[in-house]
């Protein structure tokens, strides 16, 4: 979620940022010119006026027209500007440099026609930095309420654009740092938002997987995700609570039916002694007894399995392994099963030893009441880099792909397998004790024909809610 989030705020900061950078970057811009061009119609109104007293009429006034000159000249030796005097007719009064030429079209002959009609020239078109243009100003010379000459300024922009493109460096700049605050703003504030979600999510988790305790801790937020912890919470505990209620009552009713039931089975002992040997009825209802007291058995173990804690330690599987092995070979022997373990001659991980001894039981009990005789079970031992796995393999018929969805659950049996004894408990208990610990079992086809049960216990220490 913070993936999506986070680049979201970025790219709308960025376009707030670029939408106020671009209009600062465009009226500095014309801000430099329009100083260059107050500037250079100060300096045509200063011309203008030395000219104005200039005519061809009056010898006199000859020293007037070299003072003008000499300005000029001046003027554009020091600044590089090219600058002139023209008369209406386009010769000029007094010029500099002296090989300038008044243009006989664009932005100089523009402003020149616009000075003939008695105004000041518009303002020139924008000159932006990557252009190499010029700015020309022009104002008349007015005698008499006539126009007798124009004053025309022809200026370079190379300082000018120089100085935008500094100004515009350091407004870029700006723009960075502002992006790079606005960034870490940007994760921090998801970092805040998110921080309740994240939490939450890992409590969920843990509860999916089975670990109830697990709560939301106290934590920032917007007060809505705190509020909404807060009803997580309480949620999980009504739920624990009817969790633990249904847990209690499997083992009371279990336990208490222990007794009544073994009062039941004694009598039918008692009532056999009395009925002609091999008796059928008796011996279905006996059997049927002793199956009734291993189901009793089985939920008074998974109700307490699902009430115990792990107890973690940190366990060599293969000892472990070899010893249930060990255990059950002489009933493999029995059936005439080859019972085999290979694999890593060590592995380790983080197991509860009972937990993980009594799920590699229900699991080799499973294999072996199903592998026909002359057939083997392969019990495999492998460490991963996350967790350590066993494999159980044996050569039963196996299961359907509908029958491999629901092996696991509680009193599942396949209708093919009715007649095998067992309550249907046993793995189930086993997926309960191993999720306990962060451990899971898992099934699968074993080619040709056969199931392939892997029971994984982690590497690293999980973490406790």
């Amino acid at each position: 979620m913070r993936t999506r989030l986070l680049p979201l705020l970025i790219t709308l900061m960025a376009a707030v940022l670029l939408t106020l950078g671009f209009p600062l970057a465009v009226s500095v811009a014309a801000a430099e010119q329009q100083r260059l061009v107050i500037d250079r119609i100060d300096d045509t109104a200063r011309f203008a006026a030395l000219a104005q007293s200039i005519t061809d009429t009056v010898p006199a006034l000859d020293e007037r027209r070299l003072t003008l000159a000499t300005d000029l000249e001046v003027y554009a030796s020091v600044y590089g500007i090219r600058a002139g005097v023209f008369y209406r007719n386009d010769l000029a009064l007094a010029k500099a440099p002296g090989t300038w030429m008044l243009p006989a079209e664009g932005e100089g002959r523009t402003a020149f026609n616009e000075a003939l009609l008695g105004r000041r020239s518009h303002d020139p078109p924008q000159v932006w930095p990557w252009q190499d243009g010029r700015v020309v100003v022009a104002s008349p010379v007015v005698r008499d309420g006539d126009v007798v000459a124009v004053v025309v300024i022809d200026s370079p922009t190379d300082e000018m654009r120089s100085r935008i493109l500094r100004t515009w460096l350091l407004i870029a700049v700006g723009e960075a740092l502002a992006m790079l605050v606005a960034v870490g703003a940007a994760v921090r504030l998801t970092g805040w938002v998110l921080l309740p979600v994240r939490v939450l999510d890992a409590a969920t988790h843990d509860i999916a997987v089975g670990r109830m305790r697990s709560r939301v801790a106290a934590a920032g937020g917007p007060p809505e995700l705190r509020r909404l912890a807060r009803s997580f919470n309480e949620m999980a505990d009504n739920v624990e609570d009817v969790l633990e209620q249904q847990r209690a009552f499997v083992a009371d009713a279990s336990h208490q039916l222990r007794n009544p039931l073994a009062a039941l089975l004694l009598r039918i002992e008692l009532l056999a002694l009395e009925l002609p040997e091999g008796n059928e009825e008796i011996a279905a209802v006996r059997t049927e007894g002793k199956r009734l007291a291993r189901v009793l058995d089985d939920l008074l173990d998974l109700a307490l399995a699902e009430h115990t804690e792990a107890d973690l330690q940190l366990t060599d599987i293969v000892p472990l392994t070899a010893e249930r092995v060990a255990f059950w070979r002489p009933m493999a022997d029995g059936k005439g099963v080859r019972l085999i373990q290979d694999g890593a001659p060590a592995a380790t991980a983080w197991a509860d030893p009972v937990a993980l001894s009594s799920a590699l039981d229900a699991v080799i009990d499973n294999a072996l009441k199903f592998t026909p005789a002359g057939q083997d079970v392969r019990v495999t031992v492998t460490p991963g880099p996350t967790a350590t796995t066993v494999v159980v393999a044996d050569r039963g018929p196996g299961l359907t792909d509908q029958e491999l969805e629901r092996v696991g659950d509680r009193f599942w049996r396949s209708t093919r397998h009715q007649n095998v004894s067992g309550s249907g408990l046993g793995l189930s208990i086993s997926r309960v004790l191993l999720a306990a610990g962060g451990g899971s079992i898992t099934y699968e086809r074993h080619e040709p024909h056969g199931l392939r049960v892997t029971v994984s216990v982690p590497r690293e220490l999980p973490l406790t809610p």
